[in-house]
C-alpha cells in the first residue's frame, strides 16, 4: 500500500514528461528522437521544417538520395562478385581511302616540244657554255660571242650569273660582262657546299621592273640546281598561257597511265578513275574519289585485298630539264581531303614492287578553350581556293596566294586561280618574279602573317603508310611478264615494253583495327564536384543534403529574416510618424470662435455664461469655446468623502 503513491507519481511523470530514445513508449516518439539527433541531415529537415511544401521537398530529396545510394551499392557489389570474364570480338569494314598517282613527269615531252623548243634550246647552251655539254659533238665550251649572236629574251630578262667571289662581283654568262651586284644574296640550298673554288657559284637575278635598282641575286651551290630553277621559272610562264584544255590533252591519259588494275581481289579498270590536273605534275587519277557517292570498302587485310595497279611510266618521253627522276608519285587522302602531291607524295621506282601497308586512324582535339584548333575553318578569314574540307595547308596555300594576288597583281601557277585573278606571265607581269622571290621570303619567315591565322583542324584522318620495295619483275619472270603486257598495250604503245617503263603498287591495309585518338578534359563539371565534394566530406562531413541545408539556412530563412526584421522597423517607423503628426494637431472636437468676444482679456466662466449661442447648432450640442484655460482636469482620483455628503443633501 506505501508504494501504491509512487507507482501512481511514476505513471504520471511518464505521461508528461515521455522518455526519449530507445526507450521511447511509441515508434512515432522513437522515430521523432532518431531524426532530431542523427546526423543524417535530411532526415531531421523532414522534422523541424515548417511548412507542407518545403517538408515534401526535404522527403522527396532524402527518399531520391536513399534510392542513388542502394543503387550505386548494388551495382559495386555486383561487380565486385562478380567473376566472369567478356571478350567482344568484332569484324567490321574500313572505307577504303582515296588513292591519287601521278606521273612525275606532269607532260609528255613529245608533245610538249613546240611550246618549249625555244627554252630548251637556250638551255642546251647554256649546258654547253657552262660545262662542255654537246648532243653528239664534242665538249668545247662556247665562246660569248656565239651567246650574242644567238641571243634570246630568257637570257635578256633573267640572265644566269657565275658568282666569282663574295665581294659581290658577277659575270653575266649572256654578255660576258661584269657587274656589281646591289642588293641582297640569297642563298636556295640548304647549306652552300664550296670546294675552294668560288666559281662553282652560279644563279640568277632578279630586279624589280619598276625599280632597276632594287634587286636580288639568287644563288646556288649546284650548277644542276641553278639551271633545273631557272627552267621552272619560264617553264611556269610559258605554261600559265596555255589553256587548260590543251594542257589536259598534252598530258597523260588512263589508258596511257593504267596498264592492270585489281581491288580486293576483283579487277578494276579507268571508269575506277577520277581525273583532275595538277599545276606542275599534270593529270593525275584518283581511285575511289567518291564523286559517284560510292566509297569502297574492304572487309580482309593483307596485299591481296587492296588496290593492285601496273603503271606504265614511258621515261624515253620524260623532259630531261624539268624532271630528274623516274617514277610516279602517289598519296593517300581522304575522298574529302586535297591531295597535296608536291608536298607529301611517296615516289614509286620503276622496275620494282612498292607495297605500300596502313594503318588508319581518326583524331580529334578539343576546340577553345583547350586548343586553337578550328571545326570546319569558317571563322578563318582566309578564301579556301581548293574547294575541300579544311586543313592547314589548304589554309595556308590559299592565303599565300591571295598576297600574291594583293601584292604582284596576278596569281602563282602552282596553285588554283582566285575568282576574277589570272596566272603570272612575265609578258603581261614582267614584274612578278621578283614580286615572287620577296613574298615567298617574308612567308618562310612568317613575316607575312598566314602561319598566325591559319590553324589546325580540329578532326582529321590519317593513314599510316609502311613501305617495301622489291625488285619486279624477277629475272627469270622478265621475259614472259614483259611480252605479256606489250600484247595487252600493243595497238596503243606500238613498241616493245621495257621494266624501266613500269612500276608495279599495291596499297592496303595491314589489319582492320582502326584507331580513334581524341582529347578529353582533365577537368570537367563532374570531377570539380567530386573534388568538392570529397573536400567538404573530409573536412566537414558534409554532402549534397548538407550543401542543400546549408543553403536553405544561411540563404533563404536568413535573407527572409533579414527582410522581415526591415519590414518590421519600416512599420514601426511609419506608425511613429503617423502618431506624431495625430499629437501635433487638436485634441478632442474641433470648436468654434464667438464674434462676441473682441476683447484681449480673457474670459471668465461669467462672461462665458453670457455669450449668445450660435443660430446653426442646437442646444445640447453646442461644445465649450476652445480655450485652454477653461479645461477641467481632476487632480484626484478619487472622491473625497465630504463632497459625497454634500451630493447626497
Amino acid at each position: 500500500a506505501a508504494a501504491a503513491p509512487g507507482k501512481k507519481i511514476t505513471a504520471r511523470l511518464k505521461r508528461t514528461l515521455p522518455v526519449r530514445g530507445p526507450q521511447a513508449p511509441t515508434l512515432s516518439e522513437l522515430m521523432r528522437w532518431y531524426c532530431l539527433n542523427t546526423n543524417t541531415h535530411g532526415c531531421r529537415r523532414i522534422v523541424v521544417s515548417r511548412g507542407r511544401l518545403r517538408r515534401l521537398l526535404w522527403i522527396l530529396l532524402t527518399l531520391s538520395a536513399v534510392g542513388l545510394i542502394l543503387w550505386q551499392c548494388a551495382e559495386l557489389l555486383i561487380n565486385y562478385y562478380s567473376a566472369s570474364v567478356s571478350v567482344t570480338v568484332q569484324f567490321q569494314k574500313l572505307p577504303f581511302p582515296a588513292v591519287t598517282i601521278c606521273n612525275i613527269n606532269p607532260y609528255k615531252y613529245s608533245a610538249m616540244k613546240e611550246y618549249l623548243s625555244e627554252l630548251d634550246k637556250e638551255t642546251k647552251k647554256a649546258l654547253e657554255t657552262f660545262y662542255g655539254f654537246s648532243e653528239g659533238k664534242s665538249k668545247v665550251r662556247r665562246s660569248v660571242d656565239d651567246w650574242n649572236s644567238t641571243g634570246s629574251d630568257f637570257f635578256q630578262q633573267i640572265p644566269l650569273l657565275k658568282v666569282e667571289d663574295f665581294s659581290r662581283t658577277a659575270t653575266e654568262l649572256h654578255s660576258g660582262q661584269k657587274r656589281k651586284i646591289e642588293g641582297s644574296v640569297f642563298h636556295k640550298d640548304s647549306s652552300i657546299v664550296n670546294s675552294g673554288d668560288s666559281n662553282d657559284i652560279i644563279g640568277f637575278q632578279l630586279c624589280d621592273a619598276n625599280n632597276s635598282s632594287e634587286c636580288a641575286l639568287y644563288t646556288f651551290s649546284s650548277g644542276v640546281n641553278a639551271i633545273q630553277e631557272w627552267y621552272k621559272l619560264h617553264y611556269m610562264n610559258i605554261m600559265a598561257q596555255i589553256p587548260l584544255e590543251t594542257k589536259e590533252k598534252l598530258s597523260y591519259s588512263a589508258d596511257d597511265l593504267l596498264l592492270t588494275c585489281f581491288f580486293d581481289g576483283l579487277s578494276c579498270d579507268k571508269r575506277h578513275f577520277t581525273r583532275f590536273h595538277h599545276p606542275l605534275h599534270g593529270n593525275c587519277y584518283t581511285f575511289n574519289s567518291g564523286e559517284s557517292g560510292t566509297v569502297l570498302s574492304t572487309s580482309t587485310g593483307g596485299s591481296e585485298y587492296g588496290l593492285q595497279v601496273v603503271l606504265y611510266i614511258d621515261e624515253a618521253d620524260y623532259n630531261p630539264f624539268l624532271v630528274t627522276s623516274t617514277g610516279a608519285k602517289i598519296i593517300v587522302h581522304d575522298q574529302n581531303e586535297y591531295p597535296f602531291i608536291e608536298d607529301i607524295g611517296t615516289e614509286i621506282e620503276t622496275a620494282a614492287a612498292t607495297s605500300i601497308g596502313m594503318h588508319f586512324t581518326r583524331s580529334r582535339k578539343l576546340s577553345k578553350p583547350y586548343s586553337d584548333c578550328t571545326e570546319t575553318g569558317a571563322d578563318i578569314p582566309v578564301e579556301n581556293l581548293y574547294n575541300k574540307s579544311y586543313s592547314l595547308q589548304i589554309c595556308l596555300h590559299s592565303c599565300f596566294q591571295k598576297a600574291m594576288v594583293d601584292s604582284c597583281g596576278c596569281a602563282q601557277y602552282a596553285q588554283p586561280l582566285p575568282a576574277g585573278a589570272e596566272y603570272c606571265n612575265y609578258k603581261k607581269n614582267p614584274n612578278w618574279m621578283y614580286c615572287y622571290y620577296r613574298l615567298h621570303e617574308k612567308f618562310v619567315k612568317e613575316q607575312l602573317g598566314c602561319q598566325q591565322i591559319c590553324k589546325d583542324a580540329c578532326s582529321f584522318k590519317e593513314w599510316a603508310l609502311t613501305t617495301s620495295i622489291a625488285q619486279w619483275p624477277s629475272t627469270v619472270s622478265e621475259d614472259w611478264m614483259l611480252r605479256v603486257l606489250s600484247w595487252d598495250k600493243g595497238q596503243k604503245l606500238n613498241k616493245k615494253l621495257n621494266k624501266t617503263d613500269l612500276a608495279s603498287l599495291m596499297v592496303f591495309y595491314k589489319d582492320l583495327n582502326e584507331r580513334f585518338i581524341s582529347e578529353n578534359p582533365a577537368n570537367t563539371l563532374v570531377i570539380l564536384l567530386s573534388n568538392f565534394g570529397g573536400q567538404l566530406g573530409l573536412w566537414m562531413s558534409c554532402s549534397v543534403v548538407c550543401v542543400i541545408e546549408i543553403v536553405e539556412v544561411f540563404f533563404i530563412d536568413s535573407l527572409s529574416i533579414v527582410l522581415r526584421r526591415q519590414w518590421q522597423r519600416a512599420r514601426k517607423w511609419w506608425s511613429g510618424r503617423r502618431g506624431r503628426e495625430q499629437q501635433a494637431g487638436p485634441l478632442g472636437r474641433q470648436g468654434h470662435d464667438n464674434p462676441v468676444c473682441i476683447d484681449e482679456d480673457l474670459p471668465t466662466f461669467t462672461t462665458a455664461l453670457r455669450l449668445p449661442l450660435p443660430h446653426d447648432s442646437p442646444l445640447p450640442r453646442t461644445p465649450p469655446p476652445n480655450y485652454s484655460t477653461l479645461r477641467l482636469e481632476t487632480a484626484f482620483t478619487e472622491q473625497l468623502p465630504d463632497t459625497l455628503e454634500l451630493g447626497q443633501h
